[in-house]
Formats: structure tokens, sequence, C-alpha cells
């Protein structure tokens, strides 16, 4: 089973990008689940995605306690050495920074990819700058390198969970699978 945690802010779109993921998964034969996780606040709050995908029936009915991959949407989070304590050793962790990862000591353990989805989302006037909805360009990003999924896959689930501005949102989705860092 795969098991992936979305970590970002209201606003970013981390639950749709888990229920985008979801839906490329499912296109790729796999039996999945996406549920989020947020409290009353939403515009800038913290927020979590959860999602699972298996080849036999998904039976759990529970929180992701330790995911093989993390996705960070606001590059803040990286400050935080506690968001990646349940991550297993040598998952990975995709963020939205243009900023490299490896000087961070406590990311030895794990593979590490960053792709400036902010930058991206911006240039396709998707959100704004100071709430950009990077969420179809991690999606590409994530899809890059874990080879989980192809691109295609994340691009046609755009059409079911992504209504307005479907064509920069697959650009975004593009743009980020090839750029993304590695």
């Amino acid at each position: 089973m795969i098991e992936v945690v979305i970590h970002g802010r209201g606003g970013q779109g981390s639950v749709i990008a888990s229920e985008i993921l979801a839906a490329a998964f499912f296109r790729e034969g796999k039996q999945v689940q996406a549920f989020p996780s947020f409290g009353s606040e939403r515009r800038g709050a913290p927020v979590a995605a959860f999602l699972r995908a298996d080849e036999n029936p998904i039976l759990l009915r529970c929180q992701i306690y330790k995911p093989d991959s993390l996705i960070l949407l606001d590059p803040t989070l990286v400050d935080n050495p506690n968001n990646f304590k349940t991550l297993k050793k040598g998952g990975w962790v995709v963020v939205n920074t243009s900023q490299s990862l490896e000087h961070i000591d406590y990311l030895k353990d794990f593979k590490l990819a960053h792709v400036d989805a902010t930058g991206i989302a911006v240039k396709n006037n998707l959100g704004s700058r100071t709430t950009a909805v990077v969420n179809t360009g991690i999606c590409g990003a994530f899809a890059k390198v874990t080879g989980y999924m192809k691109l295609e896959s994340v691009i046609d689930s755009l059409h079911e969970f992504v209504p307005v501005k479907l064509e920069e949102n697959k650009a975004a989705a593009r743009e980020a699978f090839e750029s993304v860092i590695y």
C-alpha cells in the first residue's frame, strides 16, 4: 500500500491535490482512498490531506501514521522537524520551494524533490502571489519523482476536479513535471 500525506495551508489546494492524485492512481488501476483533515479555520490555516493507493481493496478507515511520501505545499512547513518524524525512512519529500533541501540535516534519511509550484501557479494565473493555488503543479512534480503514475493520468484527472482554468492547470502540471529537481 502507498500512503501519502499532503500538508499545506487553506487555499493552496491540499484537498484537491489528494483527490487529483487519487483519481490518477485509479486511472493506473489502483484502489484509492483520499480524505482531508482541517479545523474550522480554512484560508491560511494548516490543512492535511491523506491518500492511500493499493492493488487490493483498502479496508483501513483511519489517518495515515507512517506515510511513504510527504508533500508540502507551503515551504515554511519544512522548518518544522516534527512534520517528518513519521515519514518512512527513504520516503519521498516533495516540497513547493525554489530552494534546495540538501542542507537540512533532519531530511538526510529521505529522497528529496523541490519545485517552484508557487512561481508556476502565478505564471499560469492560478490564485495570487500571496495565495497561489499550487496543487496541480505539485501533482505533476509528484508523478515525475515517484513514478507512481504517468503525467497523463494526472492531466486526465484534472477534468474531474478542476472546474475552472483547466488549460492553465494542465500547463502548471506539465511545467512542474518538467522542472522538478530531485
